[in-house]
């Protein structure tokens, strides 16, 4: 029951950790002979919008991430406790490293499709992207 406790605290700090860096990444945009400079601002914040409904949140996916893979830690956890003679502590263990890989995959995932959403709008409303 310990492993347990111990694995939500992790996940719930890679879900906070994982909301904190989607909100606070921008492009970089260069200005320079940017006949659309003026809005670049405005730009920004309606691309912001777009990427985070096309990544569908990286908390959310965090969360889905953490649940698939507790749900198969848990049971690949079982097989293997009960071998050793405790297919419950197996299992809890199993969850545990389960839920935290699947949360902090599915977040770098979401992640990823939220900058690729950003740079994409930008680059698709005139301004250049810097890579």
């Amino acid at each position: 029951m310990k492993n347990l406790k111990i694995s939500i605290v992790l996940a719930s700090g890679i879900l906070l950790s994982a909301c904190a860096s989607q909100t606070g990444w921008t492009p970089t945009v260069d200005s320079y002979n940017d006949p659309n400079a003026y809005r670049i601002n405005q730009d920004m914040a309606e691309c912001r919008q777009l990427a985070a409904s096309a990544s569908g949140g990286t908390a959310k996916e965090a969360a889905i991430g953490a649940g698939v893979g507790g749900l198969v830690g848990a049971a690949g956890g079982a097989v293997v406790g009960a071998f050793t003679g405790n297919p419950g502590a197996g299992a809890a263990i199993g969850a545990a490293a389960g839920g935290f890989g699947g949360a902090a995959k599915q977040g770098f995932t979401a992640e990823e499709k939220y900058k690729n959403a950003y740079n994409n709008c930008m680059s698709g409303r005139g301004h250049r992207v810097v890579r």
